[in-house]
């Protein structure tokens, strides 16, 4: 099955928007798999390998980075309905794993915020944070 990276969610019809739903959802549940350990590093190695995909080469400058917004939108919508733990780190490392598939380079950011402690997970596609936006209250720790 070909992979549906959307440009405008708007447009994609029902079919390929089932389609993208259905893949996100078993992406996640691969995720919630290879999570299953204790070595976050290793799962996300784990979950790269998977995914590996050719490089896509796209038209114009930028359309990877809006392919990634559009990726990430349909990734929220669908994991909120879900009835589980779909926190940044999963719905990040989702996201990670179908933007892998399309041969689209991005980053997985672990950060943490001293006091009061939180730590948060999203992704960078050229620089920028396509799933959720970098708290400046947050200090990177980890980039994989």
């Amino acid at each position: 099955m070909r992979a549906t990276t959307p440009t405008d969610l708007d447009r994609l019809s029902p079919w390929a928007k089932a389609r993208l739903s259905l893949e996100v959802m078993s992406t996640y549940l691969r995720v919630r798999w290879a999570m299953r350990g204790d070595d976050a590093e290793e799962a996300v190695r784990l979950i790269r390998k998977q995914a590996a995909g050719d490089p896509v080469e796209f038209d114009a400058e930028g359309e990877g980075l809006v392919a990634a917004w559009r990726l990430a939108r349909a990734t929220r919508k669908v994991l909120l309905n879900l009835p589980s733990d779909t926190r940044c780190l999963f719905r990040s490392l989702t996201l990670m794993s179908m933007l892998e598939r399309r041969g689209i380079a991005q980053q997985l950011v672990i950060a943490v915020r001293p006091k009061p402690f939180a730590a948060h997970a999203w992704i960078e596609v050229e620089g920028q944070a396509v799933l959720s936006d970098a708290d400046p209250g947050y200090e990177r720790l980890l980039e994989i």
